[in-house]
């Protein structure tokens, strides 16, 4: 009677704990910074063409595709910039913070963006560089993480952190902390069978970033989990962001997480399991605006 009373009790203290790890993960906010980026002013642009799948102004133009590869409906956004100062990021809520989440779509339109895709969602871990804005708001090294830094320049490099002290960046705009990187020197640096937290090769939705050129980008997610679309492995997206011309490229939150926005509208099939179609609530964004 005493083994079968300390097994209930074991198994109740499990569960608890579990219940707690995946609450204080996922759900609970913690330290919470309020205002933590400068949110713009909406900026009126008279003279832009703007249609479906094309924006072009006198410093930004945007044109949207859709290609089916690996059985996978794959959205790229071939962007055009007069200057990098146009490439930003946003916080959901405009505060950092574990668990401070919103959809994609919410974010982008809190900061008038042209076009947005989801980050890295970094409130879903305890450690890895977040630097937004120039602004460094986490500093804690995550063993063998892979981060893609964007400098003043808009050039971007990818970095292990156990390599490299955040304080050794020379005035990084941007630090991602997702990974793995996937080009770098516009070689592929990821493993075929290499996957964000196992050892064999999945497919998934994924959201992706490059750059082409100076002030060149593409924004790239692809679908998955669905009937209509598998999804792709790490190295598939690596391949795909080489044939486009990039010579460094990233790997963003991907999962239920994958979302494309263009001028208020959602782009692609973000789900999670494949049951339902919807956003999953994030972090942050990447987004082309003013």
């Amino acid at each position: 009677m005493r083994k079968i009373l300390f097994n209930i009790i074991f198994y109740l203290l499990l569960v608890g704990s579990l219940t707690f790890v995946a609450l204080d993960t996922f759900v609970f906010e913690e330290d919470a910074v309020d205002d933590a980026l400068d949110i713009r002013d909406e900026v009126i642009i008279d003279d832009k063409e703007v249609d479906d799948n094309h924006y072009k102004d006198k410093d930004i133009e945007i044109t949207l595709t859709q290609d089916r590869k690996h059985k996978t409906d794959i959205y790229v956004a071939d962007i055009k910039l007069s200057s990098p100062e146009y490439l930003r990021t946003a916080l959901a809520k405009n505060k950092f913070g574990r668990n401070v989440k919103e959809d994609t779509s919410d974010i982008a339109e809190a900061n008038h963006a042209i076009l947005a895709i989801n980050g890295d969602f970094y409130g879903a871990r305890q450690a890895g560089y977040v630097v937004r804005e120039y602004k460094q708001f986490r500093n804690t090294m995550q063993w063998n993480r892979e981060d893609l830094v964007m400098y003043e320049d808009g050039s971007f490099d990818i970095i292990k952190e156990n390599n490299t002290k955040l304080s050794s960046l020379k005035n990084p705009r941007n630090v991602w902390t997702f990974g793995p990187g996937l080009l770098k020197n516009g070689k592929i640096i990821v493993g075929v069978d290499q996957e964000v937290s196992s050892g064999h090769r999945v497919s998934n939705p994924r959201t992706g970033i490059c750059i082409a050129d100076k002030n060149h980008y593409y924004f790239i997610v692809s679908d998955g989990r669905t009937k209509a679309s598998e999804g792709l492995s790490l190295y598939e997206l690596a391949e795909y962001m080489k044939d486009l011309g990039c010579t460094t490229g990233y790997n963003l939150d991907g999962g239920g997480s994958s979302t494309m926005v263009f001028n208020g509208k959602i782009i692609n099939t973000p789900t999670h399991t494949g049951n339902k179609i919807t956003e999953r609530k994030v972090s942050d964004i990447v987004y082309i605006g003013y």
